[in-house]
């Protein structure tokens, strides 16, 4: 026989299999607001964040006399086995459901109280010892929770991306470096150019993610800056005095971060622009990755009938009509990848734009899209620098009969003689004039 268990709130009874950490407020919210498919479970960073706050608000209570001992250290033990990666699945709620986060802060003070109340010898539920609310949720709201907890948790997953685009740069560097003797054509509304180094292109890219890298690490700074202890509009109603005084030192012990509190609580609860910074931010390099993954989807066109300067990594088969085709599916990958971060971006947009008066409820949208948007751009990344960048060649041959195509040599021409001069030239003789000229050394009159 099924063994379930009941629990009951203002709106009924329902029955929830025993093993479930979570309760009915969590019961609730996936019954009644799940749509997106994106369940917390699979945000295993914000997970963490998340009991990174209520253990730092156990320790503050506790310190402040706010919780009994054995409850207290009871909330600690079971944020810590979140910590560590213990009990995701039981996160059921949509990350993006209304309420203003409710279901993703009742969901973990739930899976914390049950957790802890295993630990205590009790029953799950609530009206076991550790209450999800009396306890675990003590001194809090979910504006604040929720709010601190989705800054620690991109703060804490932006160093792999970071580890990604810096590996990308230092690829493309080393092809800077391997390029540097190898001349070809430039090209300009997609029409034939000067000369140019091999090696100059591919440092306007390098240069390109440096700027990008810069400005995104600014963006990500400001989200040390914090509200937890401001409670639902950032005036710390709920909150006692001496439990405001420690929190954000008991979370910097928690966490190893240097957090402190935003300088207005207030604006903290209305304004999510910090978020929406790093989402811009995020947006832009997305573009400029569009347009690098572009140029080598052009370059390496071919191979008879296309631009042929470049050979990429053939990675697997790239057409079921032509035999031993090969496409740019690496490029491809990266920009549709691309394509997704800037719709997110919107979406972030919207979430900072639909805030109303004093809390803005649509935070945890703005989170969610930009923990997918880091997350696809750290694959993306790392997939484009190891099956593309890295075993990039050059078509040397290609490139030297490029560079030497008439448009170069008229440029090297007008440089010597003058616009006026060599516009003649063309116009009386043709491209096979101005190549003669060019080759054979012969006078042209700059009257």
């Amino acid at each position: 026989m099924k063994k379930i268990r009941i629990e009951e709130d203002m709106f009924g009874a329902v029955e929830l299999p025993s093993y479930v950490l979570y309760g009915i407020n969590t019961y609730r919210t996936v019954e009644n607001l799940s749509f997106s498919g994106k369940t917390l479970s699979r945000y295993p960073e914000y997970i963490k964040a998340l009991a990174r706050v209520k253990k730092a608000a156990a320790l503050a209570n506790l310190e402040s006399g706010l919780l009994p001992r054995s409850i207290g250290n009871a909330i600690v033990s079971a944020c810590d086995e979140l910590i560590s990666g213990n009990h995701h699945e039981h996160f059921p709620v949509d990350m993006l459901h209304g309420g203003g986060g409710i279901g993703t802060n009742m969901n973990t003070n739930e899976v914390i109280s049950n957790l802890a109340n295993k630990s205590l010898g009790g029953a799950l539920g609530d009206y076991a010892p550790v209450h999800p609310i009396d306890h675990v949720n003590a001194s809090q709201s979910t504006s604040d929770v929720c709010h601190t907890a989705i800054r620690l948790a991109i703060t804490e997953k932006f160093p792999s991306l970071r580890q990604e685009i810096e590996a990308v740069m230092q690829t493309i560097f080393e092809k800077v470096v391997e390029f540097k003797e190898v001349t070809t054509i430039a090209r300009t509304c997609l029409q034939d150019a000067m000369r140019v180094k091999v090696a100059d292109k591919f440092s306007g890219y390098e240069a390109m993610l440096r700027r990008r890298f810069a400005t995104l690490n600014e963006a990500v700074i400001p989200l040390q800056k914090i509200n937890l202890g401001g409670t639902v509009i950032g005036s710390g109603v709920g909150a006692p005095k001496e439990y405001r005084d420690v929190i954000v030192q008991k979370l910097c012990e928690v966490t190893k971060i240097q957090l402190r509190h935003r300088d207005n609580l207030f604006d903290a609860a209305q304004n999510i622009d910090d978020l929406a910074n790093v989402s811009t931010e995020l947006r832009l390099l997305a573009s400029c990755l569009i347009k690098l993954a572009k140029d080598l989807r052009l370059l390496s066109s071919g191979p008879e009938a296309g631009f042929g300067e470049i050979i990429l990594p053939a990675v697997q088969a790239g057409s079921s009509f032509f035999p031993g085709k090969v496409n740019p599916v690496i490029p491809e990958t990266l920009i549709q990848s691309c394509f997704q971060v800037i719709g997110n971006d919107r979406a972030v947009e919207a979430t900072l734009e639909h805030g109303e008066l004093d809390l803005n409820v649509f935070e945890g949208s703005a989170a969610t899209n930009i923990f997918d948007s880091m997350t696809m751009l750290e694959k993306t990344l790392s997939s484009f620098r190891e099956n593309c960048l890295k075993g990039l060649k050059v078509n040397e041959k290609r490139c030297e009969n490029l560079s030497n195509t008439v448009i170069p040599l008229v440029v090297e021409l007008k440089e010597r003689h003058g616009y006026k001069a060599i516009t003649q030239l063309m116009k009386e003789t043709g491209i096979d004039g101005v190549k003669t000229y060019f080759y054979g050394g012969d006078k042209i009159d700059k009257n």
